[in-house]
Formats: C-alpha cells, sequence, structure tokens
C-alpha cells in the first residue's frame, strides 16, 4: 500500500484531498495529531483514531497526541492532578494498545496552553468569533447539561492547538469536522496557515446500529472489559445478515472488522468445524462482508471471531491498566 492509500484508509473525509496529496508526496519530518481529553480508560471510540495513528506512524509521519488536560478540566473532568493522573494512564494504555512511544510525541496541553502567546491568541479569537459561531463548533452536550462560557472557549482553543503544535495535519473523528472547519476558518486570520484534516468514521451503537457507539450511553468495549464481558458485549450486538437499504441502521459488527480488525491483522480467520463448512480465512474486509451478506458467513460466527480478534488487541492494555492499578 503506497503513502497515500495508507493515509487515506478507513477515511470518512479529507479536507483537503489535494493537500492530503501533497503530504503523502514528502511525509518525512511532517507532524499529525490527535488531541484526547484525559477521561478515563481507553474505549473503542479512542482506539479508532489511534488505529489510524499506527497507519500514519508506518506512512512516515511524526505522531503527537495531545493530552489535553486543561480542556478536561474546562469540561469538570477533576482538578489537575486527577486529570494528570488520568492522563498518564492513558498515555501507557496507547503504548500497550500499538502506537510506537520511541515514535510519538506525548503533550500536555497545560505545556504550552497557559504561555503568553498563546494566551492572547485566544483573547484574539474570543474577540473576533461570534457565540453563534463558537457554539456551532462546540461539542455536543450531555442530555440535561447546560451549556457554559468553558463549552464555548474550547473549540477556540483545539483551532490554536494545531498552530502551537507544528502540525502539518489535523485528525480526528468526523465529529470533530466542525472543530476543523473553525480552524480553517480562524487561523489565517491571525496570520497562521490552514493545515489539512482527515476524519474517521464514527462507529453505530453496539446494540441498535442507531446513531454512535458512547462511552457515556448505551454499551461501548473498552480496555478494562475482560475476555468474557468482551465477548458478551459482541456476542449481543446488532449485526443483521442483510442491510435494509430503506433503513438508516449500520452494522457495528461490521464496522469494527472494518475500521478495528482489518488494519491490525494481515489475515482473519473464521474457525468452525468441518460440518459447517470449515475454517474461513479472510483478507480483505470486503470479502468477509460479502459472505456475512450472502449466507456464507452466519453472524454468530462473525461475531465470535470479532470477539478473538478484538480481545487480542486490547489485551495488552487491559494488562497494563492491572498493573497500574496495582
Amino acid at each position: 500500500m503506497d503513502t497515500y492509500d495508507l493515509i487515506m484508509r478507513n477515511a470518512e473525509e479529507v479536507v483537503t484531498d489535494e493537500e492530503v496529496r501533497d503530504l503523502a508526496a514528502e511525509p518525512e519530518g511532517k507532524r499529525v495529531y490527535v488531541g484526547y481529553e484525559p477521561s478515563g480508560v481507553l474505549h473503542l471510540g479512542h482506539l479508532l483514531t489511534a488505529n489510524k495513528l499506527i497507519d500514519l506512524q508506518e506512512a512516515g509521519l511524526e505522531v503527537v497526541v495531545l493530552l489535553a488536560d486543561v480542556h478536561a478540566y474546562l469540561n469538570g473532568k477533576g482538578s489537575f492532578e486527577e486529570i494528570r493522573e488520568t492522563a498518564e494512564q492513558m498515555k501507557a494504555q496507547f503504548v500497550a494498545y500499538g502506537l510506537e512511544e520511541e515514535n510519538t510525541e506525548f503533550v500536555y496541553g497545560s505545556s504550552f496552553q497557559l504561555e503568553e502567546d498563546y494566551t492572547l491568541d485566544l483573547h484574539e479569537l474570543e474577540l473576533s468569533t461570534t457565540m453563534n459561531r463558537a457554539q456551532r463548533a462546540m461539542a455536543e452536550l450531555q442530555s440535561g447539561e447546560t451549556a457554559k462560557v468553558s463549552h464555548l472557549v474550547y473549540p477556540l482553543m483545539q483551532t490554536l492547538d494545531i498552530e502551537y503544535l507544528d502540525l502539518d495535519l489535523a485528525v480526528g473523528g468526523l465529529d470533530q469536522r466542525k472543530v476543523h472547519m473553525l480552524a480553517r476558518e480562524k487561523l489565517p486570520e491571525l496570520d497562521y496557515e490552514v493545515r489539512p484534516c482527515l476524519h474517521t468514521p464514527i462507529v453505530a451503537d453496539l446494540t441498535t446500529g442507531e446513531g454512535k457507539m458512547s462511552s457515556s450511553e448505551g454499551v461501548t468495549i473498552s480496555m478494562e472489559d475482560s475476555t468474557e464481558e468482551l465477548e458478551e458485549k459482541v456476542n449481543s450486538a446488532f449485526c443483521p445478515p442483510t442491510r435494509d437499504p430503506e433503513d438508516d441502521l449500520e452494522n457495528p459488527v461490521l464496522e469494527l472488522f472494518e475500521y478495528h480488525v482489518f488494519p491490525r491483522f494481515d489475515e482473519i480467520v473464521v474457525e468452525r468445524p468441518e460440518k459447517y463448512g470449515g475454517n474461513l480465512t479472510y483478507e480483505a474486509y470486503e470479502t468477509l462482508a460479502n459472505d456475512l451478506e450472502s449466507g456464507e458467513l452466519h453472524p454468530a460466527d462473525a461475531k465470535g471471531t470479532l470477539a478473538t480478534y478484538l480481545d487480542e488487541l486490547i489485551a495488552p492494555g487491559r494488562e497494563k491498566l492491572r498493573e497500574l492499578r496495582n
């Protein structure tokens, strides 16, 4: 797979394709980042963007992980001491998951977001940005939560992070698109260059196939799940053998194969007794998806295989969590 294809693998959208092609032509020394609010144990939402960072490391880019402690503080996630303890645990989990520690720069937001130049730039953005514009870029609030001034400042800081981390590419889930568009709009007003951005997909709710998988609502899979808990969650997942084109439901089992499993394994083996046709081996996601659609692969076999491979992926992080807590 060439550099451009590796950068683009499982990307839902890039802005712009021309800018990303230029980046792929000369990746050496180019810096890419994802920002993570230190809020707890890593789950599949974190790990989807982490898979993309692993791709980008393989493509030759320098990876920066922003441990956004100031953002977490503004979001009411605890004291700085508590947030930094969580951030260190998350750092260890990312490395256990597969990010190359020697080639990954982990940066605390507080290491630069409290400096004078950053603060003055932030005030400049506050002066030039309407409340309506900031609200459009603001993250969705939990049900019943009231917006605070800190929620409006949050996306303005994300805009500045792209400049102050000296980045060449910003990566995030598709839900970060509105922040990245704000950055492309606002950075030139401060005489800073715009950067391309890459958005990864959002996996559907595990049990219904609707909306998005969320750690705060519904069921998700995290690094602290035991093998048995993981198997139970996957086995209860929504997985219709065929997709009705008339509805808006997705197949989260297939999405997890596409975005989590196939990027990390060269081949996937579905183990079946000979009386049910014997083992199936897949080297491409599309073949597995087609077999599920045709009936060659039963949903129960797909779920069992998915659980096995997901467990292999998160097992090192699960063990690291045990070490940190003992």
